[in-house]
């Protein structure tokens, strides 16, 4: 995907930098236009709403008029009043599961319903990554996706956990600072480390993306969270341990680079 894709974003994804900063993610691999987002929340009351390629799609009665958008596999029914968060906005998304095109569609996560906790507007099942929609490495991503992928995005700082998680043990077990720390000896072996898992994006490119954080590093030298990319799935707060190859200054183009990142990371609990 290097030269045709770095091409497609130099040429046609004014969006990149934008996008960076938030965390919804397009679905599945249809094709379309970014834009900056009008606002960063959108809501409204469902007038229709479906679910496929592990998404929910609902059409709300917002404050602009009637509007779609599309989140993570959701609970909901027609007449419920929700709201999208860090909302993300396509022009002529053509969905393939679907088989029709939004000439605009919102792209986010569901903010809790009031009196909830965070946890009530995650999905009740992870969905699996889209790939029977050819969702693949090979995919071009959107700007979209890869901004909900990047890990700018994540806690401003580190999370406050009760203890630190315990790290991983064996001779490839290091903690997220040390995977930091040790970039240069450590690029392209096998590592495991343990951690709370943050943020979870499904399905972009091909692939599950999760960041973990075990207490260690300090967000002054942006060493306490670590991007892992995957074949499996784990909910916010779960307590993982991931095991996969560590590629250091990992560059996706568009602006997308990662210091650190565990790529193709077996998950165990």
């Amino acid at each position: 995907m290097r030269t045709p894709v770095l091409a497609l974003f130099a040429t046609s994804l004014t969006f990149g930098i934008v996008a960076c900063t938030k965390k919804a993610a397009s679905p599945e691999s249809g094709t379309a236009q970014a834009a900056a987002p009008k606002s960063g929340a959108v809501g409204g009351a469902i007038l229709e709403t479906m679910n496929s390629g592990g998404y929910t799609y609902v059409k709300l009665a917002a404050a602009q008029g009637e509007v779609w958008a599309a989140v993570p596999e959701s609970q909901v029914k027609v007449g419920e009043s929700v709201t999208l968060v860090d909302a993300v906005e396509m022009h002529a998304f053509a969905s393939p599961t679907l088989k029709r095109t939004f000439e605009s569609i919102y792209f986010g996560s569901l903010a809790p319903a009031p009196g909830q906790g965070a946890s009530a507007a995650a999905p009740t099942q992870a969905p699996a990554a889209p790939a029977a929609a050819g969702h693949d490495e090979q995919a071009t991503p959107t700007a979209a996706e890869l901004g909900a992928a990047h890990g700018s995005a994540v806690t401003a700082g580190p999370q406050k956990l009760d203890k630190p998680v315990a790290k991983a043990s064996g001779a490839t077990g290091r903690t997220v600072a040390e995977l930091f720390a040790q970039k240069a000896a450590l690029k392209d072996k096998p590592v495991a480390v343990r951690g709370k898992v943050t943020k979870v994006n499904l399905g972009i490119m091909g692939k599950n993306w999760l960041h973990l954080q075990d207490g260690s590093g300090a967000a002054a030298a942006k060493d306490f969270d670590l991007t892992v990319t995957t074949s499996g799935t784990a909910a916010v707060g779960d307590i993982v341990l991931a095991r996969g190859t560590l590629r250091a200054d990992k560059d996706f183009g568009a602006g997308y680079a990662y210091p650190v990142i565990l790529e193709d990371s077996a998950l165990e609990r």
